[in-house]
């Protein structure tokens, strides 16, 4: 009982993952202090064996951190569950240290969440550098949007909720709305609910953990609500480096891991194949259209998507 006392102490604890970004997590942290007041908090910083940057320097300059240091890169959802872990706040900010705070949306996210029931997780706008809006919610994946997206329907359709998964955000969506999933660079959900569902499923190592979460959270009768009241600058893609490869082959093992927790038979079967046709179609796509552009990253994608093919078949990563 005395533990959760001391846990209902501090309004939100902010926890950060970072991985060879120190500079971006600095970023990251001196703006969430600039620009959060009026409640408690505190910041868990879980480092995952960062081989570049001293995060152990930012101590000296932020005061609030609580410094957790792997010796292995356990990745993403793992490393936010041992965040969590050490928590004591009512609520949990899952946030990416790619992130830009400019307004107090901390404060304004928490004083949403206090006039709600408590089975919410709540994501707030995501800007681009530039302040262009960024894609931040998106439907879960089904039979037919994974066949849309992976046949490039999408794009003839960009406003249809039944063939592209971002339609919401295509329509300009600018009122506080129910929706499926919001990006893993925000999620704002109480501590006792993301304790509930377990928190990320650590089968996942990077991508798709975010949209795990939100289907649990939404078959147990929670609620995923987008709020774009306020907003903060996601450098998108930032903190994963530039190591391309990297990230098309997490994102492509992931999303199958996704397929096989969730879908069976028929249904999954087909799914899978539209994912590995969608990687087969992008292959001359991105080479040819690289070479006649003379866009070397263009051509460097259609390596990586040759690869992940031969690379890293489904039966090498099952559930």
């Amino acid at each position: 009982m005395e533990k959760q006392i001391h846990k209902l102490e501090i309004d939100v604890s902010i926890v950060i993952i970072n991985y060879n970004s120190t500079p971006l997590l600095k970023n990251c942290l001196d703006t969430v202090e600039k620009f959060t007041s009026g409640i408690n908090y505190e910041i868990i910083v879980v480092d995952n064996n960062s081989m570049t940057g001293d995060v152990d320097e930012l101590l000296k300059i932020h005061d609030r951190i609580t410094l957790i240091i792997n010796d292995v890169n356990r990745g993403f959802g793992a490393a936010n569950n041992q965040g969590v872990e050490v928590a004591k706040g009512k609520y949990v900010l899952l946030l990416n240290n790619d992130t830009i705070l400019f307004e107090d949306t901390i404060k304004k996210v928490f004083d949403f969440a206090e006039t709600l029931e408590g089975n919410e997780i709540i994501g707030c706008k995501l800007l681009n550098e530039d302040k262009s809006v960024q894609k931040s919610v998106y439907n879960f994946p089904n039979l037919l949007n994974v066949f849309t997206s992976n046949f490039f329907l999408y794009l003839l359709f960009p406003k249809s909720k039944y063939f592209n998964k971002y339609h919401l955000m295509n329509k300009g969506i600018s009122r506080i709305t129910e929706v499926d999933v919001v990006t893993g660079a925000f999620i704002f959900i109480s501590l006792k609910r993301f304790e509930e569902l377990g928190g990320f499923d650590e089968r996942f190592f990077f991508y798709m953990e975010d949209t795990d979460l939100c289907y649990r959270h939404r078959n147990v009768g929670g609620k995923v609500i987008y709020l774009p009241d306020t907003s903060i600058v996601h450098l998108k893609g930032k903190s994963a480096g530039s190591d391309s490869l990297f990230k098309n082959k997490y994102q492509s093992i992931s999303t199958v891991k996704f397929f096989q927790k969730h879908f069976f038979g028929v249904e999954f079967l087909l799914m899978l194949f539209f994912h590995y046709v969608g990687l087969l179609l992008r292959i001359p796509l991105f080479m040819l259209g690289g070479m006649f552009t003379l866009n070397k990253n263009l051509v460097m994608r259609g390596f990586y998507h040759l690869r992940l093919i031969f690379l890293y078949p489904a039966n090498e990563f099952k559930s």
